[in-house]
């Protein structure tokens, strides 16, 4: 017979669970409606920044460096737009700094890792640069062929163009310096507060296909030279897209966390329920065996 006792302090300890996983939906639900509004909002200016790019590029008939001001890797656009052979892959993989998302961090992970062992299949390097400290620490236990860069914390949970920016300062630095041949983004695109999808953006190198055409192009002027903001452009569609990455994940980070812990919540609802029936057998068990009992002693007497 299962003890009262034993029982009890299972019942006591699955409504503690379900405190804590309803607080933290709750928590999440707050967040996500605001993350939600961010990643729609930006939407719009990521789509017309990436349109002007895209003009810029065709208007600007020969990348050089003369007359450039070239004082980082953001800056020298001739390279980040030159093609090269891929010999070294750069991923920027965006997860979170925490758990209970459900399966969110591990299906990004394990994207990252089918994406290491195709490389290596294919002869190319991998370079990861982790945002979140669930793939930091994921990186740092696995053994594989693939170098793990130092990661980015205070930007998964928290995403800023600051933090943006101070990662594609160092992914461009590292592609002008020819450390990478190509720096793509594995992270989540949100679509509503059930569901998400994992999807790869290439960053570097930056390209210009299908530039949707204007009436007025043809007569467009560009001060000082196309040139000249051209290098302005690609600076910001390269942290823009970064940004928009972060804004993107941590959407679907929020949701897959609310959904996570209102499941979490509902199953440990029903485990109260089958151990109260069970607690509720077992008193009536024990309360049996006593009038039994004392049935037979009186009989006896």
């Amino acid at each position: 017979m299962p003890n009262l006792k034993d029982i009890k302090s299972r019942i006591g300890s699955v409504q503690n669970t379900k405190k804590i996983t309803k607080a933290m939906k709750m928590v999440a639900a707050a967040k996500v409606k605001k993350a939600e509004n961010t990643v729609k909002a930006a939407r719009p200016f990521s789509d017309e920044l990436l349109n002007l790019y895209k003009k810029l590029v065709v208007s600007v008939e020969e990348f050089s460096v003369n007359g450039l001001k070239i004082e980082r890797g953001l800056d020298n656009y001739p390279i980040l737009l030159s093609k090269r052979e891929l010999k070294t892959e750069g991923i920027l993989v965006i997860t979170s700094n925490k758990g209970l998302a459900g399966a969110y961090n591990a299906n990004i992970i394990k994207t990252a890792l089918k994406r290491i062992k195709d490389n290596t299949e294919k002869g190319i390097k991998t370079v990861i640069y982790p945002v979140g400290q669930k793939a930091i620490s994921a990186f740092k236990r696995k053994i594989g062929d693939f170098e793990l860069k130092e990661g980015y914390i205070n930007v998964a949970n928290e995403p800023t163009a600051m933090g943006a920016n101070l990662i594609a300062e160092d992914v461009a630095e590292d592609y002008v310096n020819g450390k990478i041949d190509k720096i793509e983004i594995i992270t989540t695109h949100f679509n509503n507060m059930m569901s998400y999808n994992i999807v790869n953006w290439e960053i570097l190198p930056v390209k210009a296909e299908n530039a949707e055409k204007h009436e007025l192009d043809s007569v467009m002027e560009y001060e000082p030279s196309a040139s000249g903001v051209l290098q302005q452009i690609v600076p910001m569609y390269i942290t823009n897209s970064i940004f928009q990455a972060l804004l993107e994940a941590n959407a679907s980070e929020l949701a897959s966390r609310m959904t996570a812990m209102s499941a979490a919540s509902n199953n440990a609802e029903e485990m109260i329920n089958t151990l109260t029936v069970d607690y509720n057998k077992a008193r009536q068990g024990a309360i049996t065996q006593e009038l039994v009992e004392i049935v037979s002693g009186a009989s006896a007497i």
